[in-house]
């Protein structure tokens, strides 16, 4: 399977997908994807294993609640997956990845997240592995959820360290690599990648070892752009150049966990000037405290998807998802439960205050 044919077969699918009724919206992934398909989602879907727990679990719901949707994606690449020391890696696969947001009127409940009955963002990034027979075998559907309870009024984290706004795409506006590529641009991209990953791993080493977390700004800048761009999720935001990058997100990342574990990823690409990778987990970490409020606890997985962009021989832009519902619920805190009650207990004091009057 070429990298062109596993684009246009995602493609293909997800046209298909973003035009059928919720009755057919089994049959349309069965065409595409094989009888052992296994999907992978946050919490709280987890793993699926073929068209029907997928279509039952995920995609009607998702479309009853926000209709109609609208695919908007900002990045498309398709790439071999290269080895590394994970246990899921299938080294040589080929992988597509989409990454933009769903767009809908979120006009009925959502995981009991309440409706705003206005236009709202769903931030994805997407992952399929095509096989050889031409069918999707594996895929992981990474989303925002607590962006979505935030612009319903119900934000389950304190005030954020970057910014919280609408996730820009890539300032060159060229992310959707519908078209071939030149080979040598995505084994730079992903050189570059690479290198700033061993940067990270050898930081986390020390931190490990010493408890010394800093990473100099000179280090950072033999890989990053000065006027980089991090797009994290709700709960930590977005931040704009080195300096801020460190002060509003590393810093508070690096300080605040610790026992940081490299678990390796399932997928890992580059094609021109983007490059992608995600892991189930990628990380174990352990709570020192501080981070997103939370007090010291046990050591839990964080399931990460990061997208690059580069430019010349430094990172531009990175896109991160963290399925942080996930890495909570590991310490004890279901964020969806917390809400639900939280819900209840409004609905109750409503009732009791109106059998008063």
């Amino acid at each position: 399977m070429s990298l062109q044919a596993a684009k246009d077969l995602v493609r293909a699918m997800n046209a298909e997908l973003d035009r059928a009724a919720p009755a057919d919206i089994e049959s349309v992934l069965q065409r595409f994807t094989s009888d052992d398909w296994l999907w992978r989602g946050v919490h709280p879907f987890y793993e699926q294993t073929g068209a029907a727990a997928v279509s039952d679990s995920f995609w009607r719901p998702l479309r009853a609640a926000f209709s109609p949707l609208q695919r908007r994606p900002d990045v498309f690449l398709a790439g071999e997956s290269i080895a590394d020391e994970s246990r899921f890696a299938l080294p040589g696969s080929t992988w597509v990845c989409e990454m933009g947001n769903l767009l809908g009127l979120f006009d009925s409940p959502w995981l009991d997240i309440p409706p705003t009955r206005r236009m709202c963002l769903l931030r994805y990034a997407e992952f399929n592995r095509v096989g050889p027979d031409g069918l999707i075998h594996e895929s992981a559907m990474f989303m925002d959820i607590p962006s979505v309870m935030a612009q319903s009024g119900h934000n389950p984290f304190p005030p954020q360290t970057g910014a919280d706004h609408i996730h820009l795409g890539p300032r060159t506006h060229d992310g959707l690599l519908h078209a071939a590529q030149d080979p040598s641009e995505g084994s730079r991209t992903q050189a570059l990648v690479d290198a700033m990953v061993n940067v990270l791993s050898v930081a986390n080493r020390v931190a490990n070892d010493t408890g010394v977390n800093n990473i100099d700004y000179e280090v950072m800048a033999h890989t990053w752009a000065e006027d980089m761009i991090w797009s994290g999720p709700a709960g930590i935001g977005a931040t704009y150049t080195i300096d801020r990058y460190q002060q509003q997100h590393s810093y508070p990342f690096r300080f605040n966990l610790s026992d940081k574990f490299f678990n390796g990823h399932v997928a890992r690409i580059a094609e021109g000037n983007y490059a992608c990778f995600f892991g189930w987990a990628n990380l174990t970490v352990r709570a020192t405290g501080g981070f997103l409020g939370m007090p010291a606890s046990n050591a839990a997985d964080m399931r990460v998807v990061d997208v690059y962009r580069r430019e010349g021989d430094k990172l531009a832009e990175n896109w991160v998802f963290i399925d942080l519902l996930h890495w909570l619920s590991e310490q004890g805190l279901d964020v969806l439960a917390r809400m639900r009650q939280q819900l209840g207990l409004e609905r109750l004091g409503n009732q009791q205050s109106g059998d008063k009057l």
